[in-house]
């Protein structure tokens, strides 16, 4: 079981630098449920998710996962056949608090077709952490509960979401 937060994300931190960094490619076979492939620090992975969001509380989304390793033949016979658009990011694994890492922050600065969007997912061990979560000062506006801001939506898409609460094409995110 997966519960998480996801925000976008001001400005990057300063100590990134400092930070476990991954370089990270995925594509989606199926995205209802998700089909996911990706490669990630020499590894091959196939994932399956439940619909995002299949138990789904204000700001937070739960979902059921599994992972299966692949060989890097088989990552790239399936990548030929991926649906839309390639994800590209750098994932930086953070520490929040700093002192304490009682929260791990995943922050994706995404690059290729999505360069300069960034976003920040917080997994929890319960709900109830997840509902007393105070984020940061460069997180701003919580995007769990929209569907756009999803690697799912974005590959299918192939187009930036709309800022939370805009009407049109041309409010969309630089």
């Amino acid at each position: 079981m997966e519960i998480e937060k996801k925000f976008l994300v001001s400005k990057l931190p300063e100590d990134l630098d400092q930070w476990e960094a991954s370089v990270i490619e995925q594509g989606y076979l199926c995205t209802d449920p998700v089909i996911r492939i990706r490669k990630m620090d020499g590894q091959y992975i196939l994932t399956y998710k439940s619909k995002r969001g299949v138990q789904k509380a204000a700001g937070v989304c739960i979902n059921q996962e599994e992972e299966l390793p692949l060989t890097k033949e088989s990552y790239q016979h399936l990548r030929d056949k991926i649906d839309g658009v390639l994800i590209e990011k750098t994932r930086y694994r953070m520490c929040y608090p700093s002192g304490s890492g009682r929260y791990k922050i995943e922050l994706d600065v995404f690059h290729g077709h999505y360069e300069g969007m960034v976003l920040a997912e917080v997994e929890f061990p319960s709900k109830e952490e997840a509902d007393q979560f105070i984020p940061p000062e460069w997180f701003t506006e919580n995007v769990s509960d929209d569907f756009h801001y999803s690697n799912a939506f974005l590959s299918e898409n192939g187009t930036r979401p709309l800022k939370p609460g805009a009407c049109d094409e041309t409010e969309r995110e630089a």
